[in-house]
Formats: C-alpha cells, structure tokens, sequence
C-alpha cells in the first residue's frame, strides 16, 4: 500500500537509510533538511517518489506544512538546539494531522533505573520526548539504536578510532570491559529495512513497544575478531581511557565522560537493563538481510577511510600468512566449543 511518510533531519544516517528503503518501494517521502548542503543531501533529493522540505523544526507552520495528510513518520531528533521542545513540537503535530504510526528513535536515560547510574546528556532528552509521545497519546513504537558500525574510523577522533599502527595491523582503544557485551548495527545499511518492516505490520502489532535495533551483541574483543577476518590483518583491543585529541565540542564532551562512568566503569547495559533480553532477537525478527561487523569491516570500512583521506589500504597484502594464521584460531576456538 502506498503511503505518505514524513522524515526529519533527512541528510543523517538513520533518516537517510528509511528514505532510500520508502522511496524504493513506492512510498511518498517529506523530507525535511534545514539546508540542501551536501553529498547525501543531494542524493536524497533526486531520488523518485521524495519530496524535500528545507525548514526549521521550530516553525510550528512549516511543521503543520510537513505532516499535513501524511499517514507515518519516522523522527530521529537530534541535539542541535531544544531537543525536547523540538520533539514535542513534532509529536504535537502529528497528532494534529491524525498520524496514523509515529516511529521515535529514542534512547535510555540511565538515571531513571535506580543504581546510580548518571544519565548520558545526548540520550536523555530522547527519553523525555518519548514520555510526552506516549502522554498525548500518539500511536508510537521506539527505536533505540546500537552503535554504528561506522562509527570507527582511522581520523584521530575519541572513543571508536581504529588507530593503524607502523606494522599494518590496528587498535582500538577504549574504556570498555574487554568483554562486555555491546549491541551493533550498519545504521546505512540495516535502518531503513527495519523501520519499513515496523510500518508495513503497524501499531497494531508494535504501538507502545520499544525496539533495541541492534543485530549482533558483540564485546570489544568479538568485534576486533571480526575486524581481523575482514580487514586480513591484526587487530588488538586495549582498554583505557577516553582520550581527546582533536577539538570537540562541550556538550559531546560530557557525554563522553557520561557513557565512560556509566557504560564502562559501572558495566550498564546500553539500552538499559529492561530492552537486554530483547537485543539482538527482535531486531533480527525484523530483518533477516542485516550486514555485520565482518562484511562492513571487508566491504566499507576501506572506502570510508579512503573517503577519508586515509591511505593504509593502497599497502598490499602487508600479513601474507594471516589468512591461514586465522583459519587455525578458528578452528582452535570451535574445537573448545
């Protein structure tokens, strides 16, 4: 059935992924961007059946514009400016225009679970427009998504840098247990399959419902493991502190220091204690075809960091005998199974 779906903040990553999905498949897109700047701007803009809409979120007029005989909206807000305000303003609405299935894309406030857990200042707010959804009585499911796999990246940037080393091989630092339990996704690739499967069965089946999009439950170690195979080159975890080298703005700043207290020090669950059991089952109930952290580490990581600027991957096969190095780890740790 073809439907009308509204999509915000279109040129980022989760949007992006649901648009290339709807447009694909016939839907009617509203695509609002503040500006039409950029690579995945302009892609969004030329593909079919999408139409995009340059505004503000503040315009309460531009939004009643934007959600005006729209059946479905997917709404990943974001910290630039009042996130909540902003995301009341949306919900406020779609529930004018008679939105008929509203899809959040929320996160946890740790806080909230009594164990001391302090909040993480980019994820809270999310967790406040959620509880105003819900108190308006919007037909709603939530999403809350698992670490991209994009996040890695050879730039000297904190937490998920994938540091190439003189030998060819790589490390990653980072305050995790080196075998804690974190939930993954391609958000590029994996999103928008997901989201459109949360439409196509409805509120009847996911109103109310909270949905920890993450297809893999890997630790630091399991996710260096799959980097090696794919990459064809060591690759070590070493745990440690959140290390800043490049400037970084205040807010992110805090957040990080946030999510090292309470996702590192104090072992918290990502999605909080209450979605664990959940993750990565329901995700992959929604979508079989995900691409996981071996695939993306072969297949994309090299073309991002040549994106990137970066240049390691024009080296050759710098292990020779990796490959078969790897082959015998494996069958060495399935022999213990």
């Amino acid at each position: 059935m073809q439907r009308t779906v509204v999509t915000i903040n279109s040129n980022g990553r989760q949007s992006a992924s649901f648009i290339r999905v709807a447009s694909a498949l016939g839907w009617q897109v509203r695509a609002q961007m503040k500006e039409l700047n950029g690579l995945v701007a302009e892609e969004i803009s030329q593909l079919p059946n999408v139409t995009v809409y340059v505004g503000r979120l503040e315009d309460r007029k531009f939004l009643d514009d934007l959600f005006k005989s729209a059946q479905c909206a997917f709404i990943n807000t974001t910290h630039w400016g009042d996130e909540v305000a902003i995301g009341r303003a949306l919900a406020d609405a779609a529930k004018k225009a008679g939105i008929q299935h509203y899809i959040y894309s929320s996160m946890p406030d740790h806080s909230v679970f009594g164990k001391n857990w302090r909040a993480l200042p980019l994820w809270a707010p999310k967790f406040t427009v959620e509880q105003y959804i819900r108190q308006i009585g919007l037909p709603a499911t939530f999403v809350y998504c698992g670490i991209y796999h994009n996040n890695f990246t050879g730039l000297d940037f904190p937490l998920f840098r994938m540091e190439h080393q003189n030998d060819g091989s790589f490390v990653w630092r980072a305050p995790f247990h080196p075998d804690q339990k974190l939930p993954w996704l391609d958000s590029e690739h994996d999103i928008g399959p997901a989201i459109y499967q949360l439409f196509k069965e409805g509120p009847r089946k996911w109103n109310g419902k909270r949905i920890p999009l993450a297809f893999e439950v890997l630790t630091p170690k399991e996710v260096c493991r799959a980097f090696s195979r794919g990459l064809r080159r060591p690759v070590q975890y070493k745990r440690g502190p959140i290390v800043i080298h490049c400037p970084t703005p205040v807010g992110y700043r805090e957040h990080l220091s946030a999510l090292e207290s309470t996702l590192a020090e104090s072992a918290a669950p990502y999605f909080g204690p209450d979605l664990e059991k959940d993750c990565p089952g329901v995700a992959l109930e929604l979508w079989e075809g995900n691409r996981g952290m071996e695939e993306y580490a072969q297949e994309v990581f090299p073309v991002e960091e040549a994106a990137n600027g970066l240049t390691w991957m024009e080296e050759g096969e710098v292990f020779p005998h990796f490959n078969g190095v790897v082959g015998l780890i494996e069958q060495l740790n399935q022999s213990r199974l």
